[in-house]
């Protein structure tokens, strides 16, 4: 989780797919991006050449738990149009995931984006979610769902039923092993997870 309030509009739906994903036997853990050290990526390139990076912070144990994990969850709020600093800090370090011919270290890790905002139109940065869920697959990751939640400035996350309801289901979705991809979501969801 990459905002600072940790019990936020963006812990709550965080929280939310993980509470799904336990009750069909997932085992999750969860990392506040707020409360680690994890320091800017200084472009030094010998990640590419060995696939570790060199900075000793605690970017190594999220390193380790990426790689061991079925899924990640990243989550953020939206600050000046884009996700939080830490958030930013944490996805710059992914470098270290790619070879020195920019392909990536991981085999199509799942992910799902979860994005809290003010502003109550839920596209109104759609393309930055978009770019973001590239980026993230340029690095391996593969962005089953985007889950938005806007107009939180009004109307928190926890006065939300269906959209919380609706996050546990995707937990539920994504902690079975045998999911094929992103259609999965597409055919099975048939609802949009943003409101």
């Amino acid at each position: 989780m990459g905002s600072p309030n940790v019990n936020g509009n963006t812990a709550k739906l965080v929280n939310a797919i993980l509470e799904g994903a336990s009750e069909k036997g997932a085992e999750t853990k969860v990392y506040n991006l707020e409360a680690l050290d994890i320091k800017g990526c200084d472009a030094c390139q010998r990640c590419l050449e060995s696939g570790k990076c060199v900075i000793d912070d605690d970017m190594r144990a999220l390193y380790r738990e990426i790689r061991s994990s079925d899924a990640v969850i990243l989550g953020s709020p939206v600050y000046m149009w884009q996700m939080t600093a830490q958030t930013k800090l944490f996805v710059d370090r992914l470098t270290a995931f790619l070879r020195p011919d920019f392909s990536s270290r991981l085999d199509h890790k799942k992910m799902i984006l979860v994005f809290s905002q003010g502003s109550p139109d839920r596209d109104a940065f759609k393309p930055y979610f978009d770019y973001t869920a590239g980026l993230l697959y340029y690095l391996g990751f593969d962005v089953l769902e985007t889950i938005i939640a806007a107009g939180t400035d009004n109307v928190k996350v926890s006065s939300r039923p269906k959209l919380l309801e609706k996050a546990r289901d995707l937990g539920r979705l994504i902690s079975v092993s045998h999911l094929p991809g992103p259609e999965f979501f597409k055919a099975e969801s048939g609802e949009n997870f943003s409101i």
